[in-house]
């Protein structure tokens, strides 16, 4: 009897360690900083590649793509069985000395890209200025036959000419010099318009950088707006003083614009004549803006949807983030620069 317990015991143990080990297994198959694992992945599996810049835009707490990057993707992996996610850096290395688990991170000058990535579904971009990814051939090819391409805040910017045409062309609008504006503001989303990104979405309104008055495709064909408010005209006027148009801050168009009280377009999904999918985000300055339920779940349903993955009826519901979490985040985005 003793024996046929053991036995028992033994083969019960041995599932639960098979169980764990092939769990963990799977784990390790999406690993987000695992890249050749994501490009050998089924055909069926939804290839989202992540491009955060490794620079940040001021202090701590500002234009953290990095730690934003590895959220997004970790949770994607985690509700999507069929869909793989990794995070790669992309952009100007930065300077100053940081450090990171009490070392100092290496110095480097120039810029960094990654490579080898052309497999992808989905790119998502959170940069400081996005013309390498509008200029990168392996994108461009990917786009070409139908993947999508989502961009957020800075991500948005490109140079009018090729840059700003690839844009147009992959996700419908984008920030234009000279014409848009990126005023800090707190604008009131109060009505959300139904759309399979904004499934779980409610009323909002928070503090962001928030981009607007995009140069948009001709007649915003293709373009479903989701996130539009009317800006309060001290947002141009406090920020411009009415002469010369300029580069980010104002210039007559924007101003007669929002003098008529035209309400502007701060995110938006766009469906290609193709049938591909491009969705812009212009908010996310802040990183604890990802505290707030209704913005959080915005960005993931979007990512979701660009890389054609089902949303469920209620959104992509996580819990919200407390401070360690997102320490812990932006300390891992820091590692990568190791």
């Amino acid at each position: 009897m003793k024996f046929v317990l053991n036995a028992v015991i033994a083969i019960v143990l041995g599932v639960s360690l098979a169980t764990a080990a092939s769990a963990q297994g799977k784990g390790e198959e999406r690993d987000i900083f695992n890249y050749v694992a994501q490009k050998k992945a089924g055909k069926d599996v939804k290839k989202i590649i992540f491009i955060a810049d490794p620079d940040t835009h001021g202090g701590k707490g500002n234009h953290e793509f990095k730690a934003g990057a590895i959220y997004m993707a970790r949770v994607l992996n985690a509700r999507y069985p069929n869909c793989y996610a990794v995070v790669h850096l992309g952009g100007r290395w930065p300077g100053g000395a940081l450090k990171v688990d009490n070392q100092a991170l290496p110095k480097k000058s120039g810029e960094v890209w990654p490579k080898d990535i052309g497999h992808a579904d989905c790119y998502i971009v959170l940069l400081n200025h996005a013309r390498q990814a509008a200029l990168d051939k392996d994108i461009a090819a990917a786009v070409e036959r139908g993947a999508g391409f989502m961009a957020i805040h800075y991500g948005v910017e490109v140079s009018k000419g090729k840059q700003g045409d690839n844009f147009l062309k992959w996700i419908g609008g984008y920030f234009e010099t000279f014409w848009s504006v990126n005023p800090h503001w707190t604008p009131k989303f109060d009505k959300i318009p139904e759309h399979e990104t904004t499934r779980g979405v409610k009323p909002f309104s928070i503090n962001d950088e928030w981009y607007y008055h995009m140069r948009f495709v001709e007649g915003m064909k293709g373009v479903t707006p989701v996130l539009s408010a009317v800006a309060d005209v001290k947002t141009v006027t406090g920020r411009w003083d009415g002469k010369k148009a300029g580069a980010h801050n104002g210039n007559p168009d924007v101003l007669e614009a929002v003098k008529a009280g035209k309400p502007q377009h701060v995110a938006w999904a766009y469906v290609r004549p193709d049938g591909g999918r491009g969705f812009g985000f212009t908010g996310y300055h802040n990183y604890k803006n990802l505290q707030n339920d209704s913005f959080r779940t915005l960005l993931l349903n979007a990512a979701a949807w660009t890389a054609k993955l089902d949303v469920p009826a209620e959104g992509i519901r996580t819990e919200t983030p407390n401070d360690q979490e997102l320490d812990r985040y932006y300390v891992e985005g820091l590692r990568m620069l190791r």
